[in-house]
């Protein structure tokens, strides 16, 4: 068959049959009398061959290499595929940059920021997140609880896999965008040092236990609505202790400064990321219970 035949049989224009019969790739069966290119069925399998190379991002010398025997096609197969999937997971890194850029109002820096926090590798990663640390913990008073706290909350890192979903690159990206805000850190910073100063009493529960108790009494009341708010905070604070109006007030500071549900958007976050089990919403209980305990103050 001539090369325009070969043309409508492939569906590839006839400069690019010409070029690949130029180079090698795909060389004429013959040639006719008159010097015309003459291509056979071989030819249909191998420009077909070179053709689905080329779709998979293959560059000529390699397609050359592969067709000469000169590389194993398995081989070159393999580290293709290796290539696009580092190519897909910087595109899916890309997109999510965008995706954060769309959803509110931003400027070019904004995207380049964005851009960089998306594609930050595991040590920069780490970096962003002691900076934070280094940030809110600054004039904490020196203790053993305090250093057992602070070397606990920075053992946790952010370990992207080298292949993330579309939630954990936006997960981070939500993150360290978080960890950037000013009022944010301060908040933080007054929390650790008023929990760490000397002398200080703690009157909010720490223990996982009590915390549980807390969370499903007030859910209780909350979800349920039968129960007295009033009841409910009598219950708790004779729970935590002497149910005085001095507790009462110092259970109302702490709760004014701890409730923020970036706090616990942060363990959120770092647990998709992680690939942790999914850590529930419960401010919404201890904004409830903070509501309920201001009622019962004196105005």
């Amino acid at each position: 068959m001539n090369i325009g035949e070969l043309s409508r049989l492939t569906g590839l224009p006839v400069k690019t049959i010409r070029y690949y019969s130029d180079v090698g790739l795909v060389p004429e069966a013959e040639r006719s009398s008159a010097g015309y290119r003459r291509y056979d069925h071989g030819s249909i399998v191998r420009l077909e061959f070179v053709r689905t190379l080329r779709e998979l991002g293959l560059d000529l010398a390699t397609i050359r290499q592969v067709l000469d025997r000169g590389a194993d096609l398995r081989e070159v197969a393999a580290a293709h595929a290796e290539a696009l999937s580092l190519q897909i997971r910087v595109l899916r890194l890309r997109r999510a940059a965008l995706r954060a850029v769309a959803g509110r109002d931003s400027s070019p820096a904004d995207l380049e920021r964005l851009a960089r926090i998306a594609q930050a590798g595991a040590s920069e990663r780490q970096r962003i997140i002691d900076d934070f640390f280094d940030s809110i913990f600054t004039g904490i008073a020196d203790s053993a609880e305090s250093r057992e706290f602070t070397a606990g909350m920075r053992s946790v890192s952010a370990d992207l896999p080298d292949e993330p979903t579309d939630e954990q690159v936006d997960a981070w990206i939500e993150l360290a965008e978080m960890l950037r805000q000013p009022d944010f850190r301060e908040r933080l910073r007054e929390m650790g040092r008023r929990s760490f100063e000397p002398g200080a009493r703690r009157v909010l529960p720490t223990d996982m236990s009590e915390i549980k108790w807390f969370v499903d009494t007030v859910a209780e009341a909350q979800d349920g609505g039968t129960r007295d708010p009033a009841e409910v905070v009598a219950e708790v604070l004779a729970r935590w202790g002497a149910d005085t109006d001095e507790l009462r007030r110092e259970v109302l500071a702490g709760l004014e400064l701890s409730i923020d549900v970036r706090a616990e958007r942060y363990w959120q976050l770092m647990a998709i990321i992680n690939g942790w089990a999914p850590i529930p919403a419960t401010m919404h209980r201890w904004s409830w219970f903070l509501s309920a305990l201001r009622q019962t103050l004196p105005r």
